[in-house]
């Protein structure tokens, strides 16, 4: 197995589905962080059978909203010293600003790039959300 090293601070986004991981990476745009990231794929996991992880150097401020969209399995390790001091909790967000887009095609938010779609949450099971502009319901599908 391959050997990666601790790193002294950052974040630590863990429990990631396997083959997730890269279409994380890129969601976060973490290839323009100017931090170092390293991604690591297909990891052996008791709880996932494999899982992704990813490591971000010198950098916290990673959008967990959007994460709890996409699995209720990630957690997020805050690093300081090469050990976790905070383990920032994954949740499905009751209010969701700009991660997708509106299903409905007349919306205010498809046709005006001023306009930041928000939604507010309608059925955590599906992961329906009610447009705030146009009142559609909107199923999150993030693949």
């Amino acid at each position: 197995m391959i050997e990666v090293a601790a790193i002294k601070k950052g974040t630590v986004i863990d429990h990631i589905a396997a083959g997730q991981g890269l279409w994380i990476f890129n969601k976060l745009n973490l290839g323009q962080l100017g931090h170092p990231v390293v991604l690591l794929m297909n990891v052996p996991s008791k709880r996932l059978g494999k899982k992704d992880i990813i490591k971000i150097e010198n950098y916290t401020d990673v959008d967990t909203a959007m994460l709890g969209l996409i699995g209720s399995s990630i957690t997020v390790n805050i690093i300081e010293n090469e050990h976790v001091v905070d383990k920032v909790p994954v949740f499905i967000p009751d209010e969701v600003r700009g991660l997708f887009s509106c299903g409905n095609p007349r919306c205010v938010t498809n046709s005006d790039a001023y306009v930041i779609p928000l939604f507010h949450l309608h059925d955590a099971r599906s992961l329906a959300y009610v447009c705030e502009y146009c009142e559609e319901i909107t199923k999150v599908a993030w693949k």
